[in-house]
């Protein structure tokens, strides 16, 4: 849904300068903004809200920084153009703040503890993980706990993905714009690389890794391979080099669809997905914008088509094509997430809820709900 509007949008804008008639003006307009409201970005969602709440600031407190590594806290305003959100990682200022945003890792491995209870009246606490259910412990003893959670996961109460696309050239800072190579430079000096720092032989990456090696050959980059480059941006220098890359999650859960992916989408890199379902991920990109290891019967298939691709270039052009005319945004750690979530609070001032079910609901999976339901309307 993510991606289909998107790409409604950018059609429709392309419609509006084609009209020539105020019947064909008057559809596209429609149909432009019927997209732009049903569109679920985490820049564009929108809520009412009262013309007090509308004008109050509110205040952040930062209860711990996440994995205990001090980053400066953002502008919302200079950087997002979020206005009326102060942040704070002062903890005296618990007992006056609107909300306390709460990193999950550090709860749950006692390198802290939540805030006191009873809490301030009408004070939220945001519930902030970004690492899959099989990495997420002791999520029994937070029920009931918090008002608000923010991750990942596109039914979270405050929805922000590792990265996402825009039509066009954006202002976020934490935009890309992205291009689609000629058709004489398709082709790359390196196949295949995979950068890892987490090995573990229980994975199922690790099986899949194992298996392709023995048809194609695998550069592997991190802690068990060649080292990396230090320097932000490095990943996606190196994979600038290769035609494809390995975006292999840790562990396969929905909407877990980190930063491995989107690096290969801006280094213009082929991804090659294993992870969440192709259905999930086709919420965020073009269904030719990846290769997905489910597409193919064995290991084996799916090194076949990746040589294939590589001598054919009009089927590897099949796979970049789509890029022209998008932007990637990949919000960065944690500023673009604390001033979301100030965001998120300012709009649900005088409103309230609480998180009955936090470890039911962060390992379901909406997907098998709603293929269920079209089973049973099928009967």
């Amino acid at each position: 849904m993510l991606w289909y509007c998107v790409e409604a949008r950018r059609r429709d804008a392309r419609a509006l300068r084609r009209a020539c008639s105020s019947v064909s003006v008057a559809i596209a307009v429609f149909f432009l903004l019927l997209c732009t409201f049903v569109v679920y970005l985490p820049e564009l969602q929108q809520e009412t809200s009262s013309a007090a709440s509308a004008n109050r600031g509110v205040t952040l407190l930062v209860w711990t920084h996440p994995f205990g590594q001090y980053r400066k806290l953002p502008d919302c305003w200079a950087r997002y153009q979020i206005e009326g959100c102060t942040l704070t990682d002062d903890p005296l200022e618990y007992p006056h703040v609107d909300a306390v945003i709460i990193h999950h890792r550090e709860i749950a491995t006692g390198a802290a503890e939540l805030p006191s209870e009873p809490r301030p009246r009408a004070q939220k606490w945001i519930w902030m993980n970004y690492e899959s259910p099989s990495h997420t412990p002791a999520l029994w003893r937070l029920e009931g706990k918090f008002n608000l959670t923010l991750s990942y996961r596109a039914d979270s109460d405050i929805f922000l993905p590792y990265g996402y696309l825009e039509p066009g050239i954006t202002r976020s800072p934490d935009a890309h714009l992205l291009v689609a190579p000629s058709r004489a430079r398709l082709q790359r000096p390196r196949l295949v690389a995979w950068v890892i720092s987490n090995w573990s032989d229980s994975q199922a990456r690790v099986a899949f890794f194992y298996e392709l090696q023995r048809y194609v050959n695998v550069d592997v980059y991190g802690r068990v391979g060649i080292p990396l480059a230090v320097g932000s941006g490095s990943v996606v220098r190196l994979l600038s080099r290769y035609q494809f890359y390995l975006a292999l999650e840790n562990s396969q859960h929905t909407d877990y669809i980190t930063e491995k992916l989107w690096n290969a989408v801006v280094a213009g890199a082929v991804p090659v997905v294993l992870g969440a379902s192709r259905r999930n991920y086709e919420r965020f990109l073009p269904p030719k914008a990846f290769i997905h290891v489910n597409d193919f019967p064995s290991v084996r298939g799916l090194a076949r088509h990746l040589l294939m691709l590589r001598h054919d270039p009009s089927r590897l052009w099949h796979h970049l094509d789509w890029r022209e005319g998008y932007s990637t945004v990949q919000p960065a750690f944690w500023a673009h997430h604390y001033c979301s979530a100030c965001r998120a609070v300012r709009r649900s001032i005088g409103s309230t809820q609480v998180v009955h079910s936090l470890e039911q609901w962060f390992w379901s999976d909406p997907s098998l709900s709603l293929s269920r339901s079209r089973d049973e309307e099928g009967l």
